[in-house]
């Protein structure tokens, strides 16, 4: 069975250091401008080996490189939600995590006129809220939590927890999870922020750390999700991109590999696992599983 790979970029910019930094410092704003030269890179490294991918874009991003954006909707890659300024979710009320949805959809309907089935939380923080938010929305996927690897699942609400009971899984809803994690984010590998615990990795240790998750995912989970999160402000330096090269060529040469954009990923799993099937076929309320139900 195959294995997918979705290479999926998050279009920061700017927003990134004005939101979860909430820098006022143009130094440090300016870093996100390198942004738009990754973007253009990836794009034309995308193109020459004709790989679909997924681009989560900001509101604040797009309006601020719309031609970029158009970019990325004409060369037929995916552009999917990724808040408003890169803000956290929990750091706001109802009505304003609604008004950040607003203001990111609007920017890209009106510099895209795209409006995007699936969301990615900026620096995957959510509040007690967004999964509800997102079904009334309209998403179909979100790709912000960490409950499993390679294996999709049902997102959930209501769950309960607190310092003194046991937790209290909530209802799973028709919400796809694609599930993301840190060691698989280039910007905890390679971004400097003074006083964060990041370092300025080689890129051949990260090369070896992705290739040997890839290889348990080709190995022990067919039909899985293979997903690397990146950002064009960090993975589009010249040497870094160069490793991505490396990482694509040893993948594609592996019979069975499917580069996918992260919606149609996610439309075949849910064609193949209903929502009342997926919950009463006994799969795990707290995880994907152990790699059943794959596509």
């Amino acid at each position: 069975m195959k294995i997918n790979c979705a290479l999926t970029f998050d279009f920061d910019a700017m927003s990134v250091w004005l939101g979860s930094y909430k820098s006022r410092n143009p130094s440090m704003i300016s870093r996100g401008e390198f942004g738009a030269i990754g973007v253009a890179r990836i794009l034309d490294m995308l193109k020459r080996y004709e790989f679909p991918a997924t681009f989560f874009v900001p509101g604040h991003t797009a309006l601020a490189y719309p031609d970029l954006v158009k970019r990325i909707r004409d060369e037929g890659h995916e552009i999917a939600h990724h808040g408003w300024v890169h803000e956290n979710p929990a750091d706001f009320d109802e009505s304003e995590e609604r008004s950040n949805l607003d203001l990111g959809l609007e920017a890209l309907h009106q510099t895209a006129g795209v409006t995007p089935k699936g969301y990615r939380s900026p620096s995957w923080e959510l509040s007690n809220r967004t999964i509800q938010l997102l079904l009334e929305y309209g998403l179909t996927y979100d790709s912000s939590l960490m409950g499993a690897d390679f294996t999709p699942y049902y997102a959930r609400q209501n769950d309960v927890f607190d310092h003194e009971k046991p937790y209290r899984f909530g209802q799973n809803v028709d919400i796809v999870e694609l599930p993301v994690s840190w060691i698989m984010d280039d910007f905890v590998h390679f971004e400097y922020v003074e006083g964060d615990a990041h370092y300025l990795s080689a890129p051949s240790k990260v090369q070896a750390v992705w290739t040997d998750e890839f290889n348990y995912a080709y190995e022990y989970v067919p039909g899985g999700l293979y997903s690397l999160t990146m950002h064009p402000q960090v993975i589009g330096r010249g040497h870094r991109l160069m490793m991505l090269q490396k990482l694509i060529e040893d993948f594609r040469s592996r019979d069975g590999v499917c580069f996918t954009r992260m919606i149609d990923y996610a439309t075949e799993w849910r064609k193949s696992n209903p929502l009342k099937e997926w919950i009463n076929s006994g799969a795990p309320q707290a995880s994907g599983g152990s790699g059943r139900n794959e596509l």
